[in-house]
């Protein structure tokens, strides 16, 4: 007869083994399918498979060659499988995955890294930069209410922006909000702000007039302007180094794998340069991943500036000098340029940049080793393109006449905080050329257009004397610019208006106060184009 303790040991024990029995079977269920994906890996041209890279991205058209087919191809002769996931815009999704080594590379914008990347610890370093919007990302205004920005800025209504939040197009409508002095762009400014998801549906708003300025990206600012209702208030093809786009690595898998990195760029230069050689199938690219009609393919393509090898090289990382042997680190200049925009629209509310130091944001050991070894990618292979980020202020422009001018349109007028003269003189102040400085400091985001500089005085005394006085500030301001940041005078027109402009009165304004506002001068770009 068997003690009640052999009973109980028997039980536990029959216990015991289901409990195993049920955990083995957990367990195969879990590991048979890994098991028989790995045997239909190994029996079949996969079997030689490295791994899965995977990068977050978003339907922005500069990341086409990036996830294009001739990329996974390059990728795939390396060993591995190129997987792009579309976050649909989610920049907070995309740095969490990225801090997690979810996705081991990335997309972003500079802006976008900027705001993003310090909650995560920054876990992306920067080892490329992509592209740039020219033409891609717009301001659009009901031609109705608004054809400039100056109308903007001195209109008394309310204004109705719809925008994509958290977004470039949020950046680029902040960004224009600084250089041309304009509150109601930014978020503490007095307009109403209509947020929506994409491009499409501010398109809606505008056309429904729901709004009067949306901030739009391709196709829908072709779509806008083909309706003849609508006026493009500025663009990114008339800017430099606003909205840039850059490759991202995680951090620790660029450290632990910096040949795969290499293999990564070589691969993805090489399909830029197939796609540069082989225009047709970059259109057929854009249209099957866009689903866009063949006749918007165009347009879209002309709003997007990709970087080369050689441009990345020599233009943004200062691998190779320009021609004029100087070498020029385009990129450190673009964060900082972002965060002091990020910074001046308290847009932030300190240097998003990690010990203010860019560098700490990019590394270009990567690409400097791609060079140097020529892993399947040569500088000359590419042709020697001409700098895109050479000095915007340097660019060379022809002269006009007088009447050329006058067929000009302007734009708007830059942020320039007063600039003080020596009493009745055109003689420049030490504060007033240190405003000029930062002004320059603005101009170079807008290379294409031509600039006038206007003088002003009060409205008292004699009208002729008040117009020379003027003419000769505006002209000791053109001739800083020319001397000191080396513009084109051909670019520059000084004008002297004396007090037939004087500003509006503001209400409760004193006397003192109003003719002390009165002496100013304007920098204002005038546009060829529009």
């Amino acid at each position: 007869m068997n003690s009640p303790t052999t009973g109980n040991a028997k039980i536990i024990g029959v216990i015991v083994m289901l409990i195993v029995g049920a955990a083995a079977m957990i367990a195969y269920r879990l590991v048979a399918p890994q098991i028989k994906d790995q045997q239909q890996a190994d029996s079949s041209d996969a079997a030689g498979t490295k791994g899965t890279i995977k990068v977050g991205i978003d339907s922005w058209v500069g990341y086409i060659p990036l996830c294009s087919k001739i990329m996974r191809q390059e990728m795939r002769a390396k060993g591995y499988l190129w997987v792009c996931e579309d976050d649909q815009g989610n920049y907070k999704d995309r740095f969490s995955n990225l801090s997690k080594g979810q996705i081991q590379l990335a997309v972003s914008t500079i802006d976008a890294l900027l705001v993003n990347g310090a909650a995560y610890d920054d876990p992306g370093v920067i080892i490329a930069v992509l592209d740039e919007s020219k033409g891609g990302d717009a301001l659009v205004a009901d031609k109705a209410k608004y054809k400039n920005l100056d109308q903007v800025k001195k209109s008394t209504e309310k204004l109705r922006i719809a925008f994509t939040p958290a977004s470039p197009s949020e950046y680029f409508l902040t960004a224009v909000g600084v250089h041309f002095d304009i509150p109601k762009f930014l978020k503490q400014g007095e307009s109403k702000r209509i947020e929506v998801e994409g491009a499409e549906q501010a398109f809606k708003k505008l056309k429904n007039k729901d709004a009067d300025i949306a901030v739009l990206w391709e196709p829908f600012v072709s779509m806008a302007m083909a309706s003849g209702d609508h006026a493009v208030l500025l663009s990114t093809r008339d800017s430099a180094q606003v909205i840039v786009d850059v490759l991202l690595a995680q951090r620790t898998f660029a450290q632990q794998n910096p040949s795969l990195i290499q293999d990564i760029l070589s691969a993805y230069f090489h399909t830029l340069k197939q796609f540069r050689n082989d225009s047709q199938s970059l259109h057929q690219e854009v249209a099957a991943q866009s689903k866009l009609q063949a006749d918007m393919v165009g347009p879209v393509l002309k709003g997007v500036n990709w970087f080369t090898l050689m441009q990345n090289a020599r233009d943004w990382f200062g691998l190779i000098a320009q021609p004029n042997g100087k070498k020029t680190e385009g990129l450190a200049d673009a964060i900082e340029s972002t965060a002091k925009i990020l910074l001046e629209s308290r847009f932030l509310p300190k240097n998003p940049i990690p010990g203010g130091d860019p560098f700490r944001l990019q590394n270009k050991s990567y690409l400097e080793a791609l060079y140097q070894s020529g892993v399947g990618v040569t500088l000359t292979s590419l042709g020697d393109e001409q700098s895109g980020l050479t000095n915007s202020l340097t660019r060379p422009f022809t002269d006009l006449d007088a009447q050329g001018w006058s067929q000009l349109i302007e734009v708007g007028s830059l942020k320039v905080r007063p600039i003080a003269f020596q009493s009745g003189t055109g003689e420049l102040g030490d504060e007033s050329r240190a405003e000029l400085d930062a002004a320059a400091q603005h101009l170079a985001h807008y290379p294409n257009f031509r600039i006038l500089v206007k003088g002003h005085t009060g409205v008292s005394g004699e009208p002729e004397a008040n117009r020379q006085l003027s003419e000769a500030r505006a002209q000791s301001v053109v001739d800083y610019l020319v001397t000191q940041h080396q513009i084109s005078r051909s670019r520059l027109r000084p004008v002297g208006l004396g007090g037939t402009n004087p500003l509006p009165r503001q209400l409760d304004e004193s006397d003192r106060a109003f003719n002390y506002r009165l002496p100013r001068v304007e920098i204002s770009l005038v546009s060829e184009m529009y």
